[in-house]
């Protein structure tokens, strides 16, 4: 176990992950891409969109660390990376209050986007941090119920995408609810991995993932799927002859299947968390060979 100084900067560095911002990232990149292919860029705020999605992603991790802790799901037996609260390298009362900060430094930067696009961006940062909420806490909380999956499509996906191309084009477009779902399937890779590795801790603990509900195969077939789609998609592209958008993110394909193979060959046990790291490189290529082929078509 790491030795960690309790509330320490590297406790709260630890506990904001910052691998997962790939997920928060990736999709405002693509978004962008989309924007700069169609004539509409403007860096500012495509830069406050990057902020805002990264602090949103770091705030959900924290909100997911402290009410976990507080379930009791995050026992012994967790075989994911070692949460903050569980570990007691941050108390409860100071992750509150983190969540606090970090939501308000989110609502903050966001708020700027108001002076490029209309006041309906406010109902879609309440939404934000509301489900951000919702996916741990509350009587129903959505990750617990198998919710989790339609969550990732959603927020990291048409919210992320949709909306860094709004704020630059002020419009929306069939090529953006493309680009919105291959996101929310690609980034969904990762959840599935978790919910895999999870399953069937998750299912001691209560926690009703589509993975415990359909079993292990399910989930294998889930991630091959997921990614699958996420290229195939990409064909879309070619209706208005954005033929490098269309080919160069099947080159993902490649290092997809192969870390599929290792993550049912590994089967089960922490040697899973590092189908987590391929993941999330695999899903930041996805988005660089699709952003690349967007700029170049």
């Amino acid at each position: 176990m790491e030795k960690v100084k309790r509330n320490s900067l590297h406790a709260w560095i630890l506990a904001a992950r910052p691998k997962t911002l790939t997920g928060a990232i990736t999709p405002v990149m693509v978004g962008t891409a989309l924007a700069t292919m169609d004539g509409h860029f403007q860096w500012l705020p495509a830069l406050i969109c990057c902020l805002f999605a990264s602090f949103m992603q770091i705030a959900a991790n924290f909100i997911n660390d402290l009410f976990d802790y507080l379930k009791g799901t995050d026992r012994e037996d967790r075989l994911g990376p070692e949460r903050a609260c569980a570990q007691g390298w941050i108390s409860a009362g100071a992750m509150r209050t983190g969540i606090i900060i970090t939501v308000v430094l989110a609502c903050l930067i966001g708020s700027v986007l108001l002076f490029y696009a209309g006041w309906e961006l406010i109902l879609v940062g309440l939404l934000c941090v509301l489900f951000a909420f919702l996916y741990t806490t509350g009587p129903y909380p959505l990750s617990y119920n198998g919710w989790g999956d339609v969550l990732v499509i959603v927020f990291f996906g048409f919210v992320p995408v949709g909306g860094t191309y709004y704020v630059q084009a002020l419009t929306w477009t069939p090529d953006v609810t493309i680009a919105s779902l291959i996101c929310g399937l690609l980034i969904d890779t990762l959840l599935v991995v978790n919910n895999y590795r999870d399953r069937e801790a998750d299912a001691r603990s209560g926690k009703r993932t589509v993975i415990v509900r359909f079993g292990e195969h399910f989930g294998q077939y889930l991630y091959f799927i997921l990614g699958l789609s996420a290229s195939l998609l990409c064909f879309w592209f070619l209706i208005e002859g954005q033929m490098f958008a269309a080919l160069l993110p099947q080159l993902y394909l490649i290092p997809h299947i192969i870390t599929w193979k290792r993550m049912i060959q590994i089967h089960s046990g922490k040697k899973l968390n590092s189908i987590l790291g391929e993941t999330s490189r695999n899903m930041l290529l996805f988005g660089i060979l699709l952003s690349i082929g967007m700029l170049i078509s």
